[in-house]
Parts: structure tokens; C-alpha cells; sequence
């Protein structure tokens, strides 16, 4: 029986160390894998001249998964494992029509009360270029909710659906 248990313990330890149950231990948000196929909520092209250009400006689309789709849907406060992701890409310009460039920044928020308390229950992460190594993000309540705050009446979200 004991080595059974210290056989646990230990295989335990090994999973932590690998980071294969690092979304449960760390106050980390998780990269959106295939956030592609989830549901396009809207898109949006910041422009020179928007008082957000400077950190936002480009092509934003805006995907749900199942979860944060229902809540956008009912109005209701996002439950617990509802994920938007914010995928911003540089604008161009091309025989009149505005085009995509690169990736700039894929942005997440993810709803875990349990684990982003300090930030009303929403967990915030950019990865720079869509790499999900580089993570821009260093303090959440400073760079992300202090704007999200404005939307405490739509649980911190700007996104609405749109029928």
C-alpha cells in the first residue's frame, strides 16, 4: 500500500514538473488551440486616429468558445471555463479594400474564478505574433483590467452578439 501511494506521489510530481497539469497549478491562461473553429463573434479594423491605435490598431477578430457563445447569447454572466479570444492582425490597404497582415498579438481571457479572483474571475494573456511562448502579459489587473473594468455591466467583456 505504501508504495502504491509513494508511486502516485511521485508519478504526480513528474506531471507538475513537465508542466502537463500546468493550467492547474499556475495562474497561466491557456493557449486557445484551434480558437480558429470555435465561433466568429465579430470583427472589427482599428484605425490611425482611434485613441487605442497606438496598442490596438489593425484587423481584430473575435471567436467564442461554447460557453462564452452562451452567455454572449443570453446576457448572462460567463460561467466558469468560458474562453474569447481576441486575434488582432495588421491592417493594409489594397485596390481599396482593407486587407490582413501579419499577426500581431492573439489575445485571451479566460473565465476561472477559482484561479483569477484578483481580476474579477477573468484570466488575461497576449501571445505575441499567435506564439504561445511569448506571453506578454505581467500583470493582469494593471494591463488588462483596468480597461476592462469599464464593462463590469457585461461581466468584462466588450464583445456583444449580435443576432
Amino acid at each position: 500500500m505504501k508504495r502504491t501511494i509513494w508511486i502516485v506521489v511521485l508519478l504526480g510530481a513528474g506531471l507538475l514538473a513537465s508542466g502537463a497539469l500546468v493550467g492547474q497549478t499556475e495562474n497561466k491562461v491557456a493557449y486557445p488551440e484551434g480558437y480558429r473553429a470555435w465561433n466568429h463573434v465579430k470583427s472589427m479594423v482599428v484605425m490611425k486616429g482611434h485613441v487605442h491605435y497606438d496598442a490596438f490598431g489593425g484587423i481584430h477578430h473575435v471567436y467564442a468558445n461554447d460557453k462564452a457563445l452562451a452567455a454572449l447569447k443570453s446576457g448572462e454572466p460567463f460561467p466558469e471555463g468560458a474562453v474569447l479570444v481576441f486575434d488582432l492582425l495588421e491592417e493594409g490597404i489594397e485596390n481599396g479594400a482593407i486587407i490582413e497582415g501579419s499577426r500581431k498579438v492573439i489575445g485571451v481571457m479566460e473565465k476561472d474564478p477559482d484561479r483569477f479572483g484578483e481580476t474579477a474571475g477573468w484570466g488575461f494573456e497576449d501571445f505575441k505574433q499567435g506564439d504561445p511562448d511569448k506571453r506578454l502579459v505581467t500583470d493582469m489587473r494593471e494591463q488588462c483590467m483596468s480597461c476592462h473594468e469599464t464593462q463590469k455591466a457585461h461581466d468584462y467583456v466588450y464583445s456583444v452578439y449580435r443576432q
